[in-house]
């Protein structure tokens, strides 16, 4: 089969034909029709520090995909062959204190698709029975596979109650686009959302934000008199990494704000704790998705909301077939382009 495979230490990757993946007993075998591209698997194709750290060549990287299912293992039930799914790339261990307690997104012994397994980024993946999120058959194969970033996404935006309040996200890429789209949909007062990018700062607009902010050019505090808002923002969405953003973020809270944080900094930074504790905010760090509460809240919202459906859709802006992943990556490294996919039909 296809695969674009890191086949050793260092930068780029390959695309080269590989043996098809065995489906184990408790497995499931998903032929890969399409896939999304993830600011790790820029990482992974540059060979950063992180990604030299990480991954053990060689490896078929991907972990945001959609497909259908070609086989099970004889002790799965409840998933057939003809099923349409997409998967939760982070495959835990079952047994360890946070498993146990049916916290699974905080497993210790998280082991990643595509990243510390073999991942999606091929014509098949296999993976645990357990991480199959079966789909509707009405599904949009695009929207199928961006559920893993939607679902950070969710796990963010949905972190704290947000109907009626004023919302400020940090970070337009299409996490910080979709996490707008979310709390619009959810009820929020006022989105605003800034970047240093118009490009994305109109995908946020159109997926439902009030206000868009390039903080190049325009502070936060501006936005505020422009709304007319008389305090702070009441929710924070932090989905930059980058710490100015924090900085100013934390700048125009309100008092008693909550923040949720899933944004990754490439170096810690400074934080002016002063105001946290005087101001009485509460920050969260988010990782990856709830398992599966997060899936059941994505699924529900697409299922019930066609207009929240295609502001999703909208940060789609740009598609490759898997041939011609290296101009697909090429794009998603340029920064001038939403949610990148590969079709591997």
């Amino acid at each position: 089969m296809r695969a674009l495979v890191k086949t050793a230490p260092g930068p780029g990757l390959e695309l080269v034909d590989v043996p098809e993946p065995s489906c184990g007993p408790d497995q499931v075998k998903i032929r890969v029709m399409r896939a999304g591209l993830c600011g790790t698997d820029l990482h992974l194709e540059g060979w950063d520090d992180w990604a030299a750290s990480t991954v053990v060549a060689p490896l078929v990287i991907g972990h945001e995909f959609y497909g259908e299912v070609v086989e099970v293992g004889a002790e799965v039930t409840g998933i057939r062959p003809g099923d349409r799914a997409s998967g939760e790339g982070h495959i835990v261990c079952g047994r360890c204190r946070n498993c146990r307690a049916g916290r699974r997104h905080v497993c210790i012994h998280t082991v990643g698709l595509g990243v510390n397994t073999n991942g999606a980024f091929a014509d098949y993946v296999v993976l645990p029975a357990s991480n199959v999120w079966l789909q509707p058959e009405s599904i949009d194969p695009e929207l199928g596979a961006i559920f893993d970033p939607l679902g950070n996404a969710t796990h963010t935006a949905l972190q704290w109650p947000v109907v009626g309040e004023d919302v400020l996200v940090t970070g337009a890429g299409p996490i910080g686009v979709m996490a707008a789209a979310i709390v619009r949909h959810a009820g929020a007062k006022h989105v605003v959302v800034t970047d240093v990018s118009d490009y994305r700062l109109d995908l946020a607009k159109v997926a439902g934000a009030d206000l868009c902010v390039n903080v190049a050019r325009t502070r936060i505090a501006d936005a505020q008199r422009e709304l007319a808002m008389l305090e702070g923002f009441d929710i924070g969405l932090e989905m930059s990494g980058a710490p100015s953003a924090v900085t100013e973020m934390l700048a125009n809270l309100n008092h008693g704000a909550k923040v949720a944080m899933l944004g990754l900094p490439k170096d810690p930074y400074p934080i002016d704790w002063g105001r946290v504790i005087t101001h009485m905010i509460t920050i969260k760090g988010i990782y990856g998705r709830e398992m599966y509460e997060t899936w059941y809240l994505m699924s529900s919202m697409l299922a019930t909301s066609p207009s929240f459906a295609d502001a999703v859709r909208s940060v789609i802006t740009h598609r490759f077939p898997a041939a011609d992943w290296a101009e697909a990556f090429a794009t998603a490294r340029s920064g001038e382009c939403g949610k990148v996919i590969l079709d591997w039909s």
